[in-house]
């Protein structure tokens, strides 16, 4: 019984004092969990002090033996690590165990990225003169000109715009606040959104969340993948477009202009710059890219 006492005072730590997404939490307590099933299953343990770095290698294998993806193992190793802090920092063990093991590399795949006219024909689609319209082009407009999560997006609530100012206050990864400014063309298509949607589109439903569907309810996130993708097919878009996909956009168009990256580090929200860095190796294949078609001496 200790054992699942110390994964709930676990899972109050992740929560309160490294102040984790819903999502993370989740996903950090589900690995875990796989993890100490497979250490009394295997190995008869029911008192944490009886692991050693012998039995986190035979998971770790197990886990390869399942043909987990590197990025998987990454993870689940990322949560088995940071529990055996916690019980290290609670006294719970002597030591730390898990500190020496590492993670596997993973080749990272740069994201998708469009281009300014395909942003624009995106745009295009949107143009129509009706609620969804007035929402489709807000929410495009918004996403695209300010590089929110599609989280923060469809979390905001009308009370969070700031038109005067220009600027949104964003409530983030780990339920931290962040000031983001939006652009005249989001304010002007918000504005249309406000007074020919969002009304037509409550009619009777108290909503304080800034987008909503048909029906006048918060707009869902599996909804505004499923509209997106619509767009783009509309639009011609070759590529998979995703939410994800306008917010590193967003990112590389702003670099292509010169942004330095600690300002784009704190428009994006990133914790560490390290994050927000993947984004040069974007522009840097665009510059290539551009370079290739435009040279009349780079190929032969």
């Amino acid at each position: 019984m200790k054992i699942d006492f110390l994964v709930k005072d676990y899972i109050y730590y992740l929560r309160t004092e490294r102040g984790l997404s819903r999502n993370t939490i989740v996903s950090y307590n589900k690995d875990v969990d796989d993890y100490l099933s497979f250490l009394k299953k295997y190995y008869s343990i029911d008192d944490l002090k009886d692991v050693s770095k012998k039995e986190i290698e035979a998971y770790l294998k197990n886990l390869k033996k399942h043909e987990l993806t590197a990025s998987s193992i990454s993870r689940k190793l990322s949560a088995i690590k940071s529990f055996h802090k916690f019980l290290y920092l609670e006294k719970e063990v002597e030591i730390d165990i898990s500190k020496d093991f590492e993670s596997p590399k993973i080749d990272k795949k740069l994201p998708n990225v469009l281009s300014i006219e395909e942003v624009l024909s995106l745009l295009e689609k949107t143009d129509k003169d009706t609620p969804l319209g007035y929402r489709n082009k807000a929410l495009i407009e918004l996403i695209y000109g300010s590089g929110l999560r599609v989280s923060e997006l469809l979390n905001i609530k009308i009370k969070e715009m700031h038109y005067n100012e220009s600027f949104i206050t964003i409530i983030g990864k780990g339920n931290k606040e962040r000031i983001v400014p939006i652009s005249e063309a989001s304010k002007e298509a918000i504005k249309k959104y406000l007074s020919n949607g969002r009304l037509l589109l409550t009619k009777k439903t108290v909503n304080e969340y800034l987008f909503v569907n048909t029906y006048g309810n918060k707009l869902s996130r599996q909804g505004f993948f499923k509209i997106l993708k619509g767009l783009a097919e509309e639009a011609n878009i070759t590529i998979e477009v995703t939410p994800h996909t306008l917010r590193h956009t967003f990112a590389t168009h702003l670099l292509e202009n010169g942004i330095d990256l600690r300002t784009l580090q704190k428009l994006l929200g990133h914790e560490d710059i390290s994050t927000t860095q993947i984004y040069t190796h974007i522009s840097n294949k665009r510059m290539q890219e551009v370079y290739n078609k435009s040279h009349p001496r780079a190929k032969k």
